[in-house]
């Protein structure tokens, strides 16, 4: 059982894919590799005595076998570089990951039909909405939307992969001990169960620290066969994930924002470097000449949504409220809907803004706009601004 010691290389923190690369290069085999004395390994070319030294101390504390029984008994997979259904992407890159820890199912998704989503933790409500916007444009085909579950656009483009019918991978910077952010321990249980897989190089004890985020965006966007930047500073985390796509030689696409919000100058300077504009899903299948094939899976939320018809509409005359969202008649929005809905066709507005401009009383718009949020016209953003859905 050779994936063992894989698992016992992962098991030493201080080691890094590289190093356990060169071994195993140079012995061209894992358990040879980590059963070296420091002599054999003083024979190769170029490596570190240090690093020698320090990996002959550190892995006298890590048991091989035991180190296999705990991934068993926490239910995680595992796929080590010499397996041959390692993902083809990644293992071109300069240093890829010597052993890929998952849950859920890598295998179902389309690993020749990857693209990532990288951006802002703090995104915008437009940074959001664009990226919403374009994962709903490649709907139902056989693209996997690839990111780093992390807060913003991470979370955005892993839920709107979900709610589109797409497969989705969320590489963490940690162990599978560690749910990072917390609040998105939901989104990792739904792509764990059905709709992709969560993998991380990391052996679960292994804490987020913020060294391995760097780390973590290699994998993002070697798994990729193009990278979507939807948000980013001049100085960010999502700029460097933008580097290494280049680096790895892949393809490089940015969505134009606001020239006023700071996380787009990140975006601007990319662009005016040459990246791909990306507005809409045809934009990125034209970029990396790909044809689609439709998925045949539905979600359970996929189902949910396809449960009305135009046809089944109850008899003009009913409450608009008992409409399902997405077959409200527009057209026979009462006039003040329609005036709320014209109002925020461009930008979201506060409760003040539509107030002053449609000059309805208090209590009178607090109604109204109950009403079209039942109906699934508006939702409440972030700053409690309207925006249309």
């Amino acid at each position: 059982m050779k994936e063992k010691y894989w698992i016992a290389f992962s098991a030493i923190e201080q080691l890094d894919s590289t190093f356990i690369q060169r071994l195993y290069n140079y012995f061209g085999d894992i358990e040879a590799a980590f059963n070296s004395n420091l002599k054999e390994l003083q024979q190769i070319e170029g490596l570190s005595v240090k690093k020698a030294e320090n990996f002959i101390d550190k892995k006298k504390r890590i048991n091989p076998d035991k180190v296999y029984d705990e991934i068993q008994k926490r239910n995680i997979k595992v796929l080590t570089f010499d397996n041959p259904n390692y993902p083809y992407m990644l293992s071109q890159i300069a240093n890829p990951p010597m052993t890929l820890f998952y849950k859920g199912d890598i295998f179902s998704c389309n690993l020749k039909r990857t693209i990532a989503f990288v951006g802002s933790r703090r995104a915008s409500t437009n940074g959001r909405d664009s990226v919403r916007k374009i994962i709903k444009s490649l709907a139902n085909t056989d693209i996997c939307i690839v990111s780093g579950l992390a807060s913003g656009i991470d979370s955005v483009s892993h839920k709107s992969a979900i709610d589109n019918n797409l497969k989705t991978i969320g590489v963490i910077a940690s162990g599978f001990d560690y749910t990072y952010p917390s609040e998105n321990k939901h989104l990792y249980e739904q792509i764990e169960n059905g709709f992709g897989a969560v993998v991380t190089e990391y052996y679960p004890t292994f804490e987020p620290l913020k060294f391995r985020f760097p780390q973590r965006n290699r994998i993002v966007t070697g798994l990729s066969y193009g990278t979507v930047v939807g948000e980013a500073a001049l100085k960010s985390g999502a700029l460097i994930s933008a580097n290494l796509t280049l680096e790895q030689g892949r393809e490089l696409m940015c969505i134009p924002g606001s020239i006023n919000n700071t996380n787009t100058e990140g975006i601007y300077k990319l662009i005016k470097d040459g990246a791909t504009i990306v507005t809409c899903g045809e934009d990125i299948l034209n970029a990396l000449n790909w044809e689609l094939e439709h998925s045949q899976q539905i979600s359970p939320k996929a189902s949910s949504d396809n449960l009305y018809n135009t046809t089944d509409l109850p008899p003009r005359g009913l409450p608009l409220y008992d409409l399902p969202p997405e077959d409200l008649p527009l057209e026979d929005l009462p006039l003040t809907q329609k005036l709320i809905f014209d109002i925020i066709e461009i930008e979201p507005r506060g409760f003040d803004e539509l107030q002053t401009i449609t000059k309805l009383e208090t209590g009178k718009l607090l109604t109204v706009l109950t009403q079209m949020e039942m109906n699934g016209l508006v939702e409440l953003t972030e700053g409690d601004r309207y925006k249309k859905t």
